[in-house]
């Protein structure tokens, strides 16, 4: 036999190579990446639900829908809501600029009122 069989060679080079695709980026963990913005083909489409919108601008402050709100205010509307049987979804919207803590502590407080049903905005690129 005058020639070499490299098909089982070229098996084992594209299962390697998809094995290394796979796993790099899970190595690659310290990147930075800008939030919150997603691609538009990434973006998925909301279903019909009834929500209620959270909002924090770039001063920080905290808006039920469209009417301003301080954190008491704010824990208050999140009880009445966590009351209903069926509470709806909140969205929440904050700015790209906020100091992460102002994020975390709203989501904390959605969460102390069991409301489970969260979904974070991002801006479509």
């Amino acid at each position: 036999m005058t020639e070499l069989n490299v098909t089982p060679l070229m098996d084992l080079a594209f299962s390697l190579l998809i094995i290394f695709m796979i796993s790099t980026p899970l190595l690659e963990q310290t990147i930075p990446v800008h939030l919150p913005k997603q691609d538009k083909n990434a973006a998925s489409q909301r279903p019909e639900v009834d929500f209620q919108v959270i909002s924090i601008d770039e001063r920080g402050q905290i808006f039920w829908g469209k009417q301003p709100v301080d954190t008491v205010q704010l824990e208050t509307l999140l009880a009445s809501l966590a009351a209903q049987p069926e509470p709806p979804a909140i969205s929440f919207r904050g700015d790209l600029t906020l100091p992460y803590q102002k994020i975390v502590d709203v989501i904390s407080a959605i969460k102390r009122h069991n409301l489970t049903k969260l979904h974070l905005d991002t801006e479509v690129k």
